[in-house]
């Protein structure tokens, strides 16, 4: 995998699609949205035209920013695209989407979201720790939400599933501003251990 430099610098973000959330997620991610156009950064995340990748999505454009969504197919063919994309990429699968973000950016932002979302997270994670992706990886947890994984996390570090070292593949931050501001910091180019010893 290699990370594409040629366009201007990109965020990805992950979040929910789902509507039925409180507004407060609503409100983090527009908000997380419009820092990154204002950081002069374009957004890129799923596209979708619901719940927290709307929000972001509507937060960069009414900041001017640029807003890319990367879709698959069969999403466009049911027309699940959010309307106002500055652009839309066409893949294959949900493999090749999530690829797709992540070599487009130069960090990833997390916000609250489900089984998709937590599966696009660990995955940058594990992308990571094993070099395969060098951006740094942001974890927004607004309001507590990601505080049991956080715990499993602490969890898998005691029972030996995890190294401690691996606390340090990601960035906590409870705020838009705090998670923005920590996705734009130089990556440190250390190498994390793959092993428990």
């Amino acid at each position: 995998m290699k990370q594409d430099t040629s366009e201007a610098r990109a965020i990805v973000v992950y979040g929910a699609s789902s509507e039925d959330i409180k507004q407060e997620y609503k409100d983090a991610a527009r908000e997380t949205g419009k820092l990154i156009a204002e950081a002069g950064c374009a957004l890129v995340c799923g596209g979708g035209r619901q719940g927290l990748m709307k929000a972001a999505i509507d937060g960069a454009l009414d900041a001017g920013g640029e807003a890319i969504g990367v879709l698959p197919q069969f999403m466009i063919d049911n027309n699940w695209q959010h309307p106002g994309l500055t652009r839309m990429i066409a893949t294959a699968s949900m493999h090749e989407r999530k690829h797709t973000m992540a070599m487009m950016a130069v960090a990833a932002i997390a916000c609250p979201g489900g089984c998709g979302t937590f599966e696009e997270l660990l995955e940058i994670i594990t992308w990571r720790q094993l070099n395969l992706y060098r951006g740094q990886v942001v974890i927004l947890n607004t309001d507590g939400y990601y505080d049991p994984m956080l715990q499993m996390f602490d969890r898998a570090i005691e029972q030996g599933f995890m190294h401690a070292d691996h606390k340090r593949l990601f960035t906590v931050a409870t705020t838009a501003a705090e998670a923005v501001a920590a996705a734009l910091q130089p990556v440190d180019p250390r190498t994390f251990s793959q092993k428990i010893h």
